[in-house]
């Protein structure tokens, strides 16, 4: 192991790497968050015995969704290249993993939500439908609230998921703590640096982890 270090020159970068992580992080949870959203209440509304029950359409999301999601994050970086440099004008740098990040995590995110609100009680959703409330009010007052604990945890599981594949950036050119750890610690044999990143990875992924938990705990005792 290589204990020189040059850990004292790089900290500006340690910070802009921090940044670049949470920046990427940020606007891929909220755009995938939502897009995921929606796609997992599209999978369990339509469902059967769903609010907007299809099995045709609920077909087609399905193989939509388990033909995207098991793809390895790193090769599906790679076939959606030329999408990106349509919608985003690049097929590098941080706008083109943002850009990867966000599909990739919108399919993971559907499924999080489907199996979220599965949870909820039927009979709840019965008690509205029998009071004449209609199927949008029920998604928005009943099922959405319900479920609101399990997918906070859900969420908070696929922020740790985007820190971690965030790290793979740096094969298009795009910045991070990943990035940082790799191009200044591991290609240059520098133990320290690599540490370091990692152990502010780990801090963040704990923050935010602990942060969840307790934000799913107060609201499950509601």
């Amino acid at each position: 192991m290589n204990l020189d270090t040059n850990i004292g020159e790089l900290w500006p970068l340690v910070w802009q790497g921090a940044y670049e992580t949470l920046y990427i992080v940020a606007i891929t949870l909220t755009l995938g968050g939502i897009l995921g959203l929606l796609l997992g209440l599209a999978l369990y509304v339509t469902r059967r015995g769903g609010l907007y029950a299809s099995r045709a359409t609920n077909l087609v999301l399905n193989v939509v969704v388990n033909f995207f999601r098991p793809i390895p994050f790193v090769i599906f970086i790679a076939a959606v290249q030329p999408l990106a440099r349509v919608v985003v004008g690049t097929g590098i740098g941080n706008p083109a993993i943002i850009f990867a990040l966000t599909l990739a995590a919108a399919f993971g995110i559907s499924r999080i939500v489907e199996q979220s609100l599965v949870t909820v009680d039927p009979g709840v959703i019965e008690a509205a439908r029998s009071v004449g409330a209609s199927r949008l009010h029920i998604i928005r007052t009943v099922v959405l609230p319900e479920a609101l604990g399990p997918l906070v945890l859900g969420y908070t599981f696929i922020f740790v998921a985007l820190v971690d594949m965030s790290a793979i950036a740096g094969v298009i050119g795009g910045g991070g703590l990943g990035n940082f750890a790799l191009q200044y610690g591991y290609r240059q044999f520098d133990a320290v640096v690599t540490w370091t990143a990692v152990v502010i990875i780990v801090a963040l992924v704990q923050v935010v982890q602990l942060a969840g938990n307790v934000a799913a705990r107060r609201i499950m005792r509601r």
